[in-house]
């Protein structure tokens, strides 16, 4: 018997009994439509998960926290020796460095002032990181300085009353500078105590740049970016590293300046993604503390593959439960077909034919399941994603982050349902398959099977 003839031999007896494999079909469905949808909320969480930690992280960005000194975990602070030997690093792309002042920053602006935080910045290798501006352009000179894009909406006027802010925290409009700061003089104001006393100076600043807008609605940048020029400056008037404020009595500690050279924040970037985790051992073996995204990335993909295995496992219950009526099925079909199984082999049918007929008719009725149940998980899923966050803000009065994912079903998911049902519908047809080839050619003739 050609394959043709079988799969049309298979067809026409399918169509029989079409209440009963029709119920086979949809439970089959119903098992892969629960397996598919019960991992995809895996795989939603885990793209909701990274897509978060991605956006509100550089991908190529490495933090370095210091070097080791010892077995015993002291770290020191990192110097430009240490900057020049990250940038000699195979596939870096280029390294910040950050000084922080240490002290309360006040910058006012006309009938305005804020307390911004200030850093000291070595602005080419910035760029060439990719920081970017809104508007203007980087400082050219040491009393230029570029202005984080929230800072301009930060400036509050100086007598206005307690209220401030609205119930966002934010600066009620009526209070808030609304003009363009770009190409403004503002002026710093730093501190320190002298003979007890505590002394002003005001420094003038211009703000040549603005800059770009957060990608997060949440995130804000309130930070002025001055030069190391500016820094020498202040340093000169507080007679401190950083422009350290000191305690009113004027005792200057002994240790104050062994950290002067150090910086409190750098950076690595790497030229693209695949190169992080090799500048990360590289820095590792060299004893310096590095964090990327790449790390937490490791950790938070295995604990989501841990739990998308778990999801698979207890959705294959499903389909094995649903491999009982394909079982049942098949069982039935040998009995009833005993008069064409007897008739086959008395035309002299291998075993072998007769086999693989059975397995066919169990392997249609697993796939047309497996297709059907896909089609349904894929508008499970669209509905779940499109209801939960309605129904939550119903119930609960919370509103859920609008990149938030519960359902994502990727091709790999249907393609794991479809081996997963497939294998289990040839292992429940295997049987009844193997009894059809065992049949007795005169009792089937007598329907005695």
């Amino acid at each position: 018997m050609k394959l043709r003839d079988q799969f049309r031999f298979v067809r026409q007896n399918m169509k029989k009994n079409k209440t009963r494999v029709f119920m086979t079909i949809l439970a089959t469905a119903m098992g892969c439509a629960f397996l598919i949808v019960l991992a995809s909320v895996g795989f939603g969480l885990q793209k909701s998960v990274v897509k978060e930690i991605t956006e509100r992280r550089v991908i190529t960005q490495i933090d370095v926290h210091g070097k080791e000194l010892n077995d015993e975990g002291w770290f020191r602070p990192l110097t430009d020796k240490d900057v020049q030997q990250f940038e000699k690093v195979k596939d870096v792309k280029a390294v910040t460095r950050r000084k922080m002042l240490q002290q309360e920053s006040t910058y006012s602006f006309g009938k305005y002032q804020e307390s911004a935080p200030t850093f000291v910045t070595y602005f080419p290798a910035e760029f060439k990181a990719g920081f970017e501006l809104s508007e203007g352009r980087l400082p050219k000179s040491k009393d230029e300085v570029v202005a984080g894009y929230n800072f301009p909406l930060n400036l509050a006027l100086k007598d206005a009353p307690d209220d401030l802010y609205d119930n966002k925290g934010q600066l009620k409009e009526k209070y808030r500078f609304a003009g363009n700061l770009l190409g403004e003089k503002l002026e710093l104001t730093v501190r320190q105590f002298k003979d007890g006393k505590q002394i002003e100076k005001t420094i003038p600043l211009k703000v040549v740049g603005i800059s770009k807008k957060p990608t997060k609605d949440w995130a804000e940048d309130s930070s002025v970016f001055i030069s190391d020029g500016m820094l020498k400056e202040i340093e000169a008037f507080t007679g401190t590293p950083k422009g350290m404020m000191l305690e009113p009595n004027n005792q200057k500690p002994k240790d104050l300046d062994v950290n002067k050279a150090a910086y409190d924040e750098v950076k690595v970037y790497a030229k693209n993604m695949e190169a992080v985790q090799g500048i990360s051992d590289t820095l590792n073996e060299k004893k310096y503390a590095t964090y990327s995204v790449v790390n937490e990335l490791k950790e938070v993909n295995m604990v989501f593959m841990i739990a998308k295995v778990g999801l698979i496992f207890i959705g294959t219950i499903a389909i094995l439960i649903a491999s009982i009526g394909i079982y049942n099925t098949m069982t039935m079909a040998v009995t009833e077909r005993a008069p064409d199984i007897g008739i086959m082999k008395a035309i002299g049918a291998n075993p072998k034919t007769i086999k693989r007929i059975f397995l066919l008719e169990s392997s249609y009725i697993g796939l047309i399941g497996a297709f059907i149940g896909t089609i349904v998980s894929y508008g499970i899923s669209y509905a779940v994603n499109f209801a939960v966050p309605l129904i939550i803000k119903q119930v609960f009065g919370e509103e859920t982050p609008s990149n938030l994912i519960f359902s994502e079903i990727p091709i790999v998911l249907p393609i794991i349902c479809v081996v997963i049902c497939y294998g289990v519908t040839i292992l429940s047809g295997m049987r009844p398959a193997q009894r059809a080839t065992r049949v007795d050619v005169l009792r089937a003739m007598r329907r005695e099977v």
